[in-house]
């Protein structure tokens, strides 16, 4: 099965779900915009009406949606529009763009419990709409976070958000 998350810097969210079991592949890119293969230099410019997003295959028989949901609320802001701690524009929005009724269905659900138990200071602005196309990103961006942990942006915004599914998600955990 497939999956499509947009959390802020997909360098971010691929990091993350690489280490989830049942996990088999996460590509980054864009989804929900208006224009077909957009480059990342227009993407970020807000050209496009797209996000930074992910798409994950996932074995159901492994892990769930619902389970991915959890993971997905848990390592980003959802409570933010457009914004991603210091990464600023439309393209950072919290998004899932459902594959099929039963994702849009489970992404409602888990958002109205999360509100509804104040698991957040804000209310989640996490867009909820229908995949409309994915599309790969440069080759570049692929591993990122696997090939430059050195860097000082990886260091400091996604090493806690993989320590927060090490400790928060233990048995979901690679």
């Amino acid at each position: 099965m497939e999956a499509i998350f947009a959390g802020g810097c997909f360098w971010c969210t691929e990091a993350v779900f690489q280490r989830v079991k049942g996990v088999s592949e996460v590509i980054p890119g864009f989804s929900g915009g208006n224009i077909k293969n957009p480059p990342y230099r227009e993407v970020v410019q807000g050209r496009t009406g797209h996000a930074e997003a992910i798409k994950i295959t996932f074995d159901p028989d492994v892990v769930s949606f619902n389970e991915l949901l959890q993971v997905f609320f848990a390592t980003h802001d959802p409570t933010t529009l457009n914004r991603q701690g210091y990464d600023v524009g439309s393209h950072y929005r919290s998004a899932i763009f459902f594959m099929n009724e039963e994702q849009e269905k489970e992404a409602l659900e888990m958002i109205q419990k999360l509100n509804e138990s104040n698991v957040f200071e804000n209310p989640i602005v996490t867009e909820v709409s229908a995949s409309k196309g994915f599309y790969k990103a440069e080759d570049y961006h692929k591993d990122y976070y696997n090939n430059n942990r050195e860097q000082g942006y990886c260091q400091v915004i996604i090493d806690p958000k993989i320590k927060k599914l090490m400790t928060g998600f233990k048995e979901l955990a690679v």
